[in-house]
């Protein structure tokens, strides 16, 4: 699945990664990146196809993890998570699948195994990469209009299996521009990524408390090793 996610570089070591996106529109986030704990409901930078422009083209926004459309009641849990295969047809979700897909920039993410280990997941050159997200606007009741999005996941690669049923959808570079595009019709991304470019490590259990902010939460951890073991030394 995916219930964290980390970014171990500043806004600029980030956007120089993706520099595809214009970054004129979007603020930093200041002290808030590097982030190596990064939980549901905080904000994060995304890349959104910014219809705005004279010429349309992928520009960085800021955005709230937990999807909202605009008629929701704000009483309701915003999910995180969307899954894949019920993400063209579900109510909440279809609007936004079909003209509102989007890029979150990570270097990693974090899942739980069934006995409630945590594992920090990331490539293994370690280089940034892209979930394939939606994203939509919720007016808050003040006025505000708060961007939101969430992480569309699919079936798991061999790696993730060993902890989880689900994995978020790692896009390729080269599919970057379909996913944003208006391509009606790119549920074929949204496929497990390639297992052997991957690299996955048990970490503490402190990494579930959201106030645990430091690039310790991340440090390998022994683990009591089983047989299928998911850990990749």
């Amino acid at each position: 699945m995916c219930r964290r996610i980390y970014i171990d570089k500043s806004f600029d070591q980030l956007a120089e990664g993706f520099s595809f996106a214009e970054r004129d529109k979007v603020y930093d986030l200041g002290d808030r990146l590097p982030r190596y704990n990064g939980a549901p409901a905080e904000i994060y930078h995304i890349i959104i196809q910014d219809n705005a422009r004279p010429r349309p083209k992928p520009a960085f926004a800021i955005a709230r993890w937990g999807f909202m459309p605009a008629w929701v009641d704000p009483r309701r849990q915003a999910p995180a998570i969307v899954r894949g295969d019920t993400i063209a047809t579900h109510h909440m979700f279809r609007e936004a699948y079909r003209s509102r897909r989007c890029l979150v920039p990570v270097s990693g993410f974090i899942d739980w195994s069934e006995s409630n280990q945590p594992h920090a997941v990331a490539l293994k050159d370690r280089s940034t990469f892209a979930l394939a997200d939606i994203w939509e606007i919720w007016r808050h009741p003040v006025g505000i209009d708060i961007r939101t999005f969430a992480v569309a996941t699919c079936a798991p690669n061999e790696k993730i299996a060993t902890i989880h049923n689900r994995m978020p959808v790692v896009l390729r570079p080269e599919d970057y521009e379909r996913w944003m595009s208006a391509d009606p019709g790119p549920l074929g991304l949204m496929k497990p990524f390639d297992a052997e470019a991957m690299t996955m490590w048990p970490i503490a259990r402190r990494i579930g408390n959201a106030r645990n902010v430091g690039p310790e939460v991340l440090s390998r951890v022994d683990v009591q090793r089983k047989t299928n073991s998911a850990d990749d030394y």
